[in-house]
């Protein structure tokens, strides 16, 4: 599915249904034309991840630009749902200032652009496009699980598709910059376009539970952090310095596990003090 080129703010929403197979992936893709920007496109990605029965659905979030691809900026997520069993919405707002990803009302990702990004942060002119493709190097665990094609046909289903911005000439290099100023100001003022503090609070809770890798906190592939990413030290603390939970645990164990840790140190306190007195 490929929808109308729309220059550089845009929003839009997807209720989609999937049934997928291990190690394929099924995408949403904001993305510049590929002939015009053959070498420097720009790309946003929400990508359902190969799943693995009775284990949670994963999918992951990510923003290239100026043809950055060899500077992915993945993070990754559990889902707390069946997305192949009911309809769920899955949102992106891109304009000139922010990129949020939503997943039911709720931010999961904020991208926040600086001066710093330069050209890595999307501003060419995208068409939206939906698929599903054989990602058995990567996807699963990976690459350990590859596609069973036992399993084809693959499918996707949408619905109540909302999609809200400024229309252009798809081979438009440069489209004029007042043409869309209209509708890029009404987006921007937009109540999705502002992540409220009680907002803020629901994505920092998703991402406490839920997000199992950033490339913020990888320190193997980027020894200097990227300069979009804002770091949270509470974050941080729970990943190793390749953007991974610590231990490879699930962040419900990383919390028994602080716990745990927590009365230890409290009850070697107590045990020094008692030594103290005698």
């Amino acid at each position: 599915m490929k929808v109308t080129t729309l220059s550089s703010a845009m929003a839009i929403l997807f209720v989609p249904r999937m049934v997928i197979a291990s190690a394929s992936s099924s995408t949403f893709i904001l993305t510049s034309n590929g002939d015009v920007f053959e070498k420097n496109h720009d790309e946003l990605d929400i990508e359902f991840l190969g799943n693995i029965e009775s284990k949670p659905w994963r999918f992951q979030t990510n923003v290239y630009g100026n043809g950055s691809t060899n500077r992915g900026r993945e993070e990754r997520y559990n889902l707390w749902f069946d997305p192949s069993k009911e309809f769920h919405r899955y949102s992106i707002l891109w304009t000139a200032k922010n990129i949020i990803f939503y997943v039911d009302e709720v931010p999961i990702r904020e991208v926040v652009r600086n001066d710093a990004m330069g050209g890595d942060y999307p501003s060419k002119p995208m068409s939206l496009y939906a698929t599903i493709w054989d990602a058995s190097s990567w996807a699963t665990n990976g690459g350990k699980y590859k596609v069973n094609y036992e399993y084809a046909p693959f499918t996707s289903e949408f619905k109540d598709l909302v999609l809200d911005g400024c229309a252009i000439d798809p081979i438009q290099k440069f489209p004029n910059s007042t043409a869309c100023s209209e509708t890029d100001t009404w987006l921007e003022s937009r109540d999705y376009a502002i992540i409220t503090p009680k907002s803020r609070s629901a994505m920092r809770r998703f991402r406490q539970r839920y997000m199992y890798y950033s490339y913020c906190y990888d320190n193997v592939r980027y020894p200097i952090t990227p300069p979009e990413c804002a770091v949270d030290s509470n974050e941080k603390q729970r990943f190793r310095n390749t953007g991974r939970l610590r231990f490879g645990g699930s962040h419900r164990k990383q919390a028994r596990m602080e716990r745990a840790r927590r009365k230890r140190r409290s009850r070697a306190a107590s045990v020094s003090d008692d030594q103290t007195d005698m």
